[in-house]
């Protein structure tokens, strides 16, 4: 049931400044346009409204390979949010096997590791959903799992329906006592999240943590603790904040940590 999200009563100047990294998708001619147009950079109008919901000014990056023109960016923000799309390259942890172009977007695998790693130099607030729990995975050097329920579950359980369940809850997530996750959620050591992906996290990257996964076993979020504020989530808080406190709760603490 929805709940009383309370009004932002922040001045526009105060509010934090949080860049959206850009998703990339090609449309195909069709009898409607049956030209080839650009690709088209775009976010997702749940994404943007979260953003101004918690308190916090959404502007959406440019994809671009110019690092001096990442920097700038990211100099000029107060937070970073790294949404879902596509899959994650496994050529970049050293996977050799073929893998279907088709799901992957290697230009944001770039731009997003650059950003990323340009975000924690700085160390800037940054929150990262479903595709963006992974690439931030790996640009600290961890891999994926590419296919969910290929993994193995604990005892007696069987795998969560993970995809495409956007609007609801799908599972419950465990969550690690004295992570920022549990923090954000008042200390409880579980919560209802929706769930939308076949890829996950594997092998952590350097300073990483895992701090919540579903009670089949999969990873649900990941934090870096020597940042002040740095968490992945692998569902789609930006669906369901206006239905789920915990998951507005995280959104609230992102813009929180960026005032800061």
């Amino acid at each position: 049931m929805p709940f009383d999200i309370p009004p932002v009563t922040t001045d526009p100047a105060d509010r934090p400044l949080i860049l959206i990294a850009p998703r990339l998708e090609q449309c195909r001619p069709c009898l409607k346009m049956p030209e080839q147009l650009a690709p088209e950079e775009s976010g997702a109008t749940v994404f943007l409204d979260a953003i101004l919901a918690a308190g916090g000014i959404p502007l959406m990056m440019a994809l671009t390979e110019d690092q001096d023109v990442i920097e700038r960016y990211v100099a000029m923000a107060d937070g970073v949010a790294i949404p879902g799309g596509q899959d994650v390259d496994p050529a970049l942890w050293g996977v050799s096997e073929p893998y279907d172009r088709a799901l992957l977007c290697p230009e944001r695998d770039d731009f997003e590791v650059r950003l990323i790693r340009a975000a924690l130099a700085a160390h800037k607030p940054l929150l990262a959903t479903c595709r963006g729990m992974q690439i931030l995975n790996v640009a600290l050097g961890g891999t994926l799992c590419m296919d969910v329920p290929s993994r193995p579950v604990p005892d007696g359980m069987a795998h969560w329906r993970h995809a495409p369940i956007l609007l609801d809850p799908a599972h419950a997530v465990l969550i690690e006592r004295g992570s920022l996750l549990a923090r954000i959620n008042g200390l409880r050591d579980s919560i209802q999240v929706n769930s939308s992906h076949h890829c996950c996290v594997e092998d952590l990257g350097e300073g990483v943590v895992m701090t919540a996964m579903a009670t089949d076993g999969v990873p649900e979020a990941i934090e870096l603790p020597a940042e002040s504020f740095c968490l992945g989530v692998q569902w789609h808080p930006e669906y369901t904040w206006r239905t789920l406190e915990s998951d507005y709760l995280l959104w609230k603490a992102f813009i929180d940590a960026a005032s800061r």
